[in-house]
């Protein structure tokens, strides 16, 4: 099994010997104490799966370590048990069970989270934000001073219409009496009959909501080509829960309904310049995943080509611009639970794949997340890249069964031409070629993708070419899908002509369109393969044939 966010393993020499390190392991602990708990493998070296053969585990060493790492922690909670492999090799199993009330910290006051397959510092500035990720400052469940009673009659009645009406709720639930269902969802504390913030948020009055803490509110501005502003709508006057915010911003604001034309055959078709399902999602998450101990507004700001959404506060710990597709982190738990169940949102951990494919599936860039000091925004682009890509995406989801990750690789390496193995793990964030493997192997297996013959990260994938005929795919001819035989033979017609030329002028020369990468990749095979020899080096790096 490889390191992740919940497994580590390491040799027996961190534990037995003149080396041994207890507290590099009391960090690891503290680490999975702090994100999800996890397993950690002692006896198996960093690159093996199993213990070597016959090794075994000293009498009472389980206990030893159980008592050393106690000792230098503060709130970690574990197990140790001493297990055999199949090669008959002992290990001690560290079962480490995920702290959900404190931050855990070692003896000397350091903190540690665990992400991906790294034990990460945290810094003093982050420690109030691990705190409130643990809900030791839980801000959704803070009972306010208003009774339920004294909530908003009609927004209470359509909020408890809305919960019945939908099938994201079952029945069990339903059948409730409406203190119940709100109980069940964390509006109210059941024995006092008090409102929490996140009940006054939805069902509160007008004067409740805006005397909670940090209540939400939303400025959408519009920007012209030198970056003025030239409009503004505001929700800042805590009239509106959360769905009906929602539903404003979508209804009041003009530009989302702004489209652009493409044609399918005889037939147009209009496209979205901002798809409804992808600005609600982002809207949503802005509400849901915000930090509510901190201050500020929620932006929504349009420029010509592309919208900026901007979140005050940062990602929650252990989530990163570069997992965000991956990783679920729920930092306002029961919040997140009520907007599932209005379908404001998607399940925990897949509205960023529901965002990537609908932009694909309309010819357009997967949205850009940037994470600065004390903010989090996610771009998201108007134009359309590629319009054949659309009916690429279109007709592989008509008639083939893919899942949603599959169409999302496929729209990439149609929205791209073509795209190396390392390419695709960078944009998707994985974490290597096996990871890669799940998103590609029905694609493959269905004949929708094909790839070179490499077996390396630079093994290249396009979009199979009958598939792009019976889409009716009418995209321009590019020499990014070139094979590399042709590469090769340009190259060589190119110094047959030029005498000696550098890697940039044969590419200027015999297409800019190909890929650097490619044609160095080819300069280097003719040159082993003796056709054309290297004159100079780095940049004045030259090739030429060889008669």
């Amino acid at each position: 099994m490889k390191e992740n966010s919940i497994y580590d393993k390491k040799s027996l020499r961190t534990v037995v010997g003149k080396n041994a390190d207890f507290s590099e392991l009391a960090k690891d602990c503290v680490a999975f104490s702090n994100a999800e708990g996890g397993f950690i493998d002692i006896g198996i070296e960093d690159d093996d799966v199993l213990p070597p053969e016959g090794q075994k585990i000293p009498e009472g060493l389980a206990t030893i370590i159980i008592n050393k790492v106690c000792g230098k922690t503060q709130g970690v909670v574990l197990t140790a048990e001493v297990l055999t492999a199949e090669n008959g090799g002992e290990f001690i199993k560290l079962h480490i069970v995920r702290n959900a009330n404190s931050p855990s910290a070692t003896t000397s006051g350091k903190f540690f989270l665990r992400i991906a397959d790294n034990s990460v510092p945290v810094g003093p500035e982050d420690i109030s934000r691990l705190a409130e990720d643990k809900g030791c400052l839980s801000w959704e469940d803070t009972e306010t001073k208003y009774n339920w009673q004294d909530a908003d009659s009609e927004k209470l009645a359509s909020f408890i219409k809305l919960l019945k009406k939908s099938d994201r709720v079952s029945n069990f639930v339903k059948q409730k009496e409406t203190k119940e269902i709100l109980d069940f969802y964390y509006l109210t504390d059941p024995d006092s009959g008090k409102m929490t913030n996140l009940g006054v948020l939805f069902i509160g009055k007008q004067t409740q909501r805006g005397r909670i803490l940090n209540a939400p509110a939303i400025q959408c501005i519009k920007y012209d080509q030198n970056g003025e502003k030239v409009n503004k709508w505001l929700w800042d006057d805590y009239t509106m829960n959360p769905y009906e915010m929602i539903n404003s911003v979508w209804e009041r604001v003009p530009e989302w309904k702004e489209s652009s034309e493409i044609t399918e055959g005889m037939f147009r078709r209009n496209i979205l310049a901002y798809p409804e399902k992808v600005v609600r999602e982002l809207l949503s998450n802005s509400l849901v995943h915000r930090p509510y101990t901190v201050r500020g507004d929620i932006f929504i700001n349009i420029h010509p080509d592309h919208i900026d959404v901007v979140n005050p506060g940062r990602l929650p710990l252990g989530v990163t611009v570069k997992n965000i597709l991956h990783t679920t982190k729920k930092r306002n738990e029961h919040m997140a639970a009520v907007f599932y169940a209005l379908h404001l949102m998607e399940r925990e951990g897949s509205g960023y794949d529901m965002m990537y494919e609908t932009l694909l599936a309309n010819g357009k860039p997967i949205p850009v997340v940037t994470e600065g000091d004390d903010s989090v925004s996610v771009r998201v682009d108007r134009r359309i890249i590629n319009e054949e890509v659309i009916k690429v995406m279109q007709h592989a989801d008509q008639r083939y069964d893919v899942k949603q990750k599959q169409l999302i690789c496929l729209g990439l390496i149609a929205l791209h031409e073509s795209l190396t193995a390392s390419e695709l793990i960078r944009i998707l964030n994985l974490k290597d070629a096996d990871e890669l493997r799940s998103w590609l192997r029905l694609l493959i297996e269905k004949e929708l993708v094909v790839g070179t013959s490499v077996h390396s990260k630079s093994k290249e994938y396009q979009v199979n070419p009958l598939l792009l005929k019976s889409s009716q795919f009418m995209g321009k001819t590019s020499l990014k899908r070139i094979e590399d035989y042709r590469i090769k033979e340009l190259i060589k017609e190119d110094l047959k002509i030029y005498k000696v030329a550098t890697a940039a002028e044969i590419r200027k020369r015999i297409g800019e369109e190909i890929p650097s990468k490619k044609i160095w990749k080819q300069l280097q095979a003719l040159v082993e393969e003796g056709h054309i020899r290297k004159l100079g080096s780095n940049r004045w790096l030259k090739y030429e044939l060889v008669e």
